[in-house]
């Protein structure tokens, strides 16, 4: 009997030892080239979703204070209590794709809600020592409107080099420096009784770090004027109603 063997070098079946070895590699390879897009899709919104507590919060109570006609603190009120809430609305999702339990997302809502309330009561009786001048200008971050207090805090939060060289002025100030007193400077109590302006050094910042400071508190809804006074500085200041 012939031992002779045929091989025979055709195309393999499929399934078959050398349709096993050979993947493909496009499905692989576009894989890994979507990765960068969806981290970058991923990191815009959750940077997205950090801004708009702050843009609720201050945004909203100064449409509150200037559109409704509320006082100071009702407005603030306002606004911390939505913003509150969303951000439980964001805990509650959080903890939904989690599949966390009834007990955890009870937790992490009412954390949330906790996290609203202090950090508005933190950001309308704090300033930090490097944010401030001097300590007389510390000392005056307690009059500025609760409003421009969280604007000013919120802009701390993303620029820790900023500095507010002047809040709540007298007359006496203007007299000292030879300049005639303005009657109708935000600087001055007003009649709700708080300060509306602060001033911001922008001497030996870069200009573009001035440039978003004075374009963030314009989008949060205060007025912002960039002039020489006694020095180069930003003037931030809240329009009362009407």
């Amino acid at each position: 009997m012939s031992t002779l063997k045929v091989e025979y070098h055709g195309p393999q079946r499929p399934g078959g030892t050398a349709a096993k070895r050979q993947r493909p590699e496009g499905p692989r390879r576009g894989r890994l080239l979507r990765l960068p897009l969806r981290l970058l899709r991923w990191a815009v919104l959750a940077v997205f979703l950090a801004i708009v507590p702050f843009v609720l919060l201050i945004r909203g109570g100064v449409f509150a204070y200037q559109q409704w006609g509320l006082e100071p603190w009702p407005s603030l009120a306002v606004s911390a209590a939505a913003t509150a809430l969303l951000l439980v609305l964001y805990a509650w999702a959080l903890g939904r794709r989690l599949g966390a339990g009834k007990g955890l997302k009870w937790l992490m809502t009412r954390g949330a809600a906790a996290l609203a309330v202090a950090y508005v009561a933190y950001s309308v009786v704090y300033v930090g020592s490097a944010n401030v001048k001097s300590d007389e200008v510390r000392a005056e971050y307690a009059a500025l409107h609760p409003l421009l207090r969280m604007g000013a805090s919120a802009v701390f939060l993303a620029d820790a080099g900023a500095l507010i060289t002047d809040a709540s002025r007298t007359p006496d100030f203007y007299r000292r420096l030879g300049l005639s007193p303005n009657e109708s400077s935000l600087h001055f109590r007003q009649d709700d009784g708080f300060v509306h302006a602060l001033d911001l050094r922008t001497i030996g910042r870069p200009e573009w770090r001035n440039r978003t400071v004075e374009l963030t508190f314009r989008a949060l809804g205060f007025n912002t004027l960039r002039h020489v006074g006694t020095a180069d500085h930003l003037h931030v200041s809240l329009r009362a109603p009407g």
